[in-house]
């Protein structure tokens, strides 16, 4: 009839990207509430490898449920000086991953974390990663996050929040802090 509207259940695509903080916390607190609600959670740290996260703590209370992956060395210099070949080979490995991961079908929302700064800095083609998640399986969802979401991830997505600052501590001199910034 005229005028129904259908209710479609489906995996999403959200991407949480901006120039703010809170991109990573606030795909965590997704990750929590699928958790909670009896999901299968991955989330793949794309650069970050040598910090020690106060969310790495908490997955391992899981049963194997919620599983966080760091596939990075940290920070990686882009821009002025040349990308080391070794971050290079663990963003392309970090990225064979996630799209083994998203064709396997065991989890129910994985997140593929920082990916956005690997397109950005062109140590990935956005076009392969919008292909790849164009084929998912029907019911996973997928959130992305980092800065500067290429047109075509954004025209794929169902959901996109872009953070913006509004003030920062640490523009006061205050530095970040564990269990609040990691």
């Amino acid at each position: 009839m005229a005028g129904e509207t259908t209710i479609q259940k489906r995996g999403l695509l959200l991407i949480n990207t901006g120039p703010g903080k809170g991109k990573t916390t606030a795909a965590l607190g997704v990750a929590m509430r699928a958790l909670g609600s009896g999901m299968r959670v991955l989330v793949l740290q794309f650069l970050k490898g040598s910090w020690d996260y106060g969310e790495l703590h908490v997955a391992e209370n899981f049963n194997g449920n919620f599983e966080i992956r760091q596939l990075g060395r940290g920070f990686i210099k882009v821009g002025g000086a040349e990308t080391d070949p070794e971050d290079i080979r663990l963003v392309l490995e970090a990225w064979r991953t996630s799209a083994e991961a998203i064709a396997s079908g065991e989890w129910d929302l994985i997140v593929l974390d920082e990916i956005l700064y690997a397109i950005g800095y062109g140590l990935l083609d956005a076009g392969n990663v919008a292909a790849v998640l164009r084929n998912r399986p029907e019911m996973l969802h997928v959130i992305l996050t980092g800065r500067n979401a290429p047109p075509e991830l954004v025209e794929l997505a169902d959901t996109v929040t872009s953070m913006s600052e509004v003030k920062h501590a640490y523009t006061k001199g205050i530095l970040a802090q564990r269990g609040i910034e990691f």
